[in-house]
């Protein structure tokens, strides 16, 4: 067992990269790459590139790339599952260990990529909140425009198998579980967040979130992917931008989640694939108190929301 770091891109073949490519810039990402065939979009971190699409003729989620924590985490990864470390022949470099997860993702564990000069944004200003009074004769004026996608926070998976999807992360990957849904009895779990198992250090509530829908998927389908941006106001003037072309699918939102608290703005990108904007999610550890939860199918909004609007049919399309 390694210990994974976090989750640092998520790969999809689109027909159309420039269509792609449009989108993902409104929706805050900024050009790290493009090669024959392949684009690489970065966030304002430091990751060299956090989303990739590779041109093809249809639209699929291809996999996901978790950042190891040491390249004797990659050797050790290989000589526990037979694949090879391999050099990445693709822009940022870096080392690999390629594998497929029980549902036919492709689950690349890297290490060495080449990291990224962060991108300046705004300054995050203090919030005047229950009673503090912490910005003391500033204003907040954030200027019109798309958000600022700092960084991939998760990912979402349809899966053919909770139980050996659970196994795969957290035997091979030394995943955790924070939180998991079950449906009626409490044994028929149905979705689960998993976190890197870090221990004591702090780490993002879920780093993959796997749910498992009463059909198997036909192929392996990203439920969605997360960006981290700057702050509420950001979630709220990426909405208002990405409204305002005209050109885009709004999904769900805004809102707060339950599970992971995070403030979250769903959109479709060209080729209908879910696509999160969010803020201000739970920070946890070992410490955490893990939650298994009756999920109500009949009210799905308010099992996945503390406040926003009602959820609609086209959000689980």
């Amino acid at each position: 067992m390694i210990t994974i770091q976090d989750v640092v891109f998520a790969r999809y073949q689109v027909p159309d990269i420039d269509a792609v490519d449009a989108f993902m810039r409104d929706f805050g990402l900024l050009s790290s790459a493009r090669i024959d065939g392949a684009l690489y979009l970065r966030g304002y971190g430091s990751a060299h590139h956090i989303y990739i699409a590779e041109r093809g003729p249809e639209p699929r989620c291809v996999g996901f790339g978790l950042a190891a924590k040491s390249q004797d985490d990659l050797e050790r990864l290989a000589a526990e599952t037979g694949a090879p470390v391999q050099r990445i022949n693709e822009p940022g470099g870096g080392s690999r260990v390629a594998l497929t997860d029980p549902t036919g993702f492709r689950v690349e564990v890297v290490h060495g990529v080449e990291p990224a000069t962060p991108v300046a944004t705004r300054r995050v200003q203090a919030l005047n909140l229950g009673g503090q009074r912490l910005r003391i004769n500033e204003t907040v004026r954030p200027e019109h425009g798309p958000s600022h996608v700092l960084r991939l926070g998760h990912v979402a998976l349809v899966a053919s198998s909770l139980d050996a999807s659970i196994e795969f992360y957290g035997r091979l990957l030394g995943m955790k579980i924070a939180d998991t849904y079950y449906i009626g009895d409490e044994a028929n779990r149905m979705a689960a967040f998993m976190r890197c198992g870090r221990g004591e250090e702090p780490t993002d509530h879920h780093t993959i979130a796997i749910v498992q829908p009463p059909q198997a998927p036909p192929r392996p389908a990203f439920d969605h992917i997360s960006f981290e941006v700057l702050d509420g106001d950001d979630i709220i003037l990426g909405h208002d931008h990405l409204r305002r072309t005209g050109k885009y699918r709004h999904s769900w939102g805004v809102g707060r989640h339950i599970d992971g608290s995070n403030l979250f703005d769903y959109w479709r990108d060209p080729f209908g694939a879910r696509i999160e904007h969010y803020s201000d999610g739970d920070i946890i550890n070992d410490d955490y108190a893990t939650s298994h939860s009756r999920f109500d199918p009949s009210d799905p909004g308010r099992q996945l929301s503390v406040w926003g609007p009602p959820i609609t049919p086209e959000f689980f399309s």
